[in-house]
């Protein structure tokens, strides 16, 4: 029996993502909603009371959206009015019964093969609890930043790839609030035994993990829909997120159920070309662009570059490491670094600036191992101690204090020898059978002897003197 062709999967998103602004996007109320009581980071403008007006749109987030359109490649619209446009619907988070979204603010990008369609402003609505029938406002008029991409998705490992790096970018950006904040809306649709599917759209998910489990689960049931004969409708469904299912809501709206109207009240923005200028300069760089440099300027590995600037805090601690202990060391910095103390942070579950770790503590660490003063055993007990005392105590203070200097005393390290020599006479016997693997296990017995301090290679060539005579 022939095997069914593999379902061909397009998906689109609509991300939104908090900018972290001081004040909200049409008033000058404080956006640190989740500090305060309900209901009070709120005015007359916020709660869509009648006969309130709203003031100019809030620069910062205007120039935030313009670095994001820029950063994921997109054209920024200077050639025309941008406007502010009433989208209707009835919910109780919505006080005036209509959200303020902008017309584009750049359009036609791309990012990690992944086409944008547009990148747009809007305000955040409030935050309705149903089961208990309240509403707290404060959050009513956070202004967000929404991400429209092309069908361009073809499967939810690339979904949730180009979502991580989306937030790395915001990471680099540092003016928005992250996945914390992150609400996704997933378009898909899929062609299956010959048969093309109408689009569904998932609404309202709130991390890179549901929207992975929203693709999944959707490939799976609109698949059975098909194999059983049935036609996927084109519809709205709600994420559960407990159950990681999805649920009909209602069938799909279009753009004219929302009855788009150009906001009266809001004069529309100008985006000029000095304007643009400036606030080009002020963009940072981007993880992309940070990685091409790391290939080219310090010959970094591919691999390696992209996970030390996946971490915006350490990319940094790299390159004033190498700086300071100058280029030739830099695959030590990439080891110690990339390696030892990102699996450290990770095992003691602490980001970089948690953990207090300075690049002179590395420096530091990076100069004993040099230096022979310690071994590479002792050093990765080290970063683990630096993690631990968040860097209260420099790398030389806790070699002094615990006494981890290397072993250079001859004799001391010839005992040590003669006794894992003594101990394990299947290795030696291994070793001088021609089983050169057995020489590694010796050593690894004398390096448990000295707690680690004994310079391997020292021990290596005691080794073989005792053993090979």
């Amino acid at each position: 029996m022939k095997p069914l062709e593999e379902a061909k999967m397009k998906c689109g998103l609509e991300i939104h993502v908090q900018i972290d602004t001081k004040s909200k996007l049409f008033c000058s109320c404080p956006t640190n909603y989740l500090d305060v009581e309900p209901n009070t980071n709120v005015c007359p403008i916020c709660l869509g009371l009648p006969g309130a007006k709203p003031m100019a749109p809030n620069k910062r987030a205007v120039e935030i959206a313009i670095m994001v359109a820029r950063m994921l490649g997109c054209k920024i619209i200077t050639d025309k009015e941008i406007y502010f446009q009433r989208k209707h619907y009835d919910y109780p988070d919505l006080p005036s019964g209509y959200q303020r979204t902008s017309t584009p603010i750049g359009v036609d990008g791309e990012f990690l093969g992944i086409g944008i369609e547009e990148v747009h402003l809007e305000e955040d609505p409030g935050q309705y609890n149903p089961s208990l029938g309240l509403v707290d406002y404060n959050r009513s008029g956070t202004p967000l930043i929404e991400i429209v991409t092309k069908p361009d998705i073809k499967s939810p490992e690339e979904a949730r790839a180009f979502l991580k790096n989306l937030m790395t970018l915001f990471r680099y950006l540092g003016s928005l609030r992250g996945e914390g904040t992150m609400r996704a809306d997933v378009n898909i649709s899929i062609n299956y035994m010959g048969v093309q599917g109408e689009r569904v759209e998932v609404k309202n998910i709130n991390s890179i993990k549901g929207v992975y489990k929203v693709l999944k689960y959707e490939l799976i049931r609109q698949k059975n829909i098909i194999k059983r004969g049935g036609k996927v409708k084109r519809e709205t469904r709600a994420f559960l997120e407990s159950q990681m299912i999805t649920k009909s809501m209602r069938a799909k709206e279009t753009a004219e159920d929302y009855r788009y109207i150009p906001d009266p009240d809001i004069q529309p923005i100008i985006i000029t070309e000095d304007w643009l200028r400036k606030i080009e300069e002020e963009m940072p760089e981007t993880p992309l662009e940070k990685k091409k440099r790391f290939i080219e300027e310090y010959g970094v590995n591919e691999k390696d570059a992209e996970v030390l600037v996946s971490d915006l805090d350490m990319a940094e601690l790299f390159e004033k490491v190498v700086k300071a202990l100058g280029k030739e060391d830099v695959d030590l910095a990439v080891t110690w670094i990339r390696n030892e103390l990102r699996r450290s942070l990770q095992y003691h579950k602490v980001d970089l600036y948690e953990s207090g770790i300075k690049p002179e503590h590395m420096v530091e660490l990076i100069k004993l191992i040099k230096d022979e003063v310690i071994s590479q055993k002792i050093a990765k007990d080290l970063v683990d101690e630096l993690v631990i005392n968040r860097g209260k105590k420099t790398p030389k203070e806790i070699v002094e204090e615990k006494g981890l200097k290397v072993i250079k005393d001859t004799n001391f390290l010839e005992k040590a020898v003669e006794e894992a020599i003594k101990n394990n006479p299947k290795a030696v016997e291994d070793y001088l059978s021609g089983k050169k693997e057995a020489l590694n296990f010796l050593m690894g017995q004398v390096m448990k002897i000295t707690k680690g301090r004994a310079e391997p290679r020292r021990v290596i060539e005691l080794l073989k003197k005792k053993l090979d005579n």
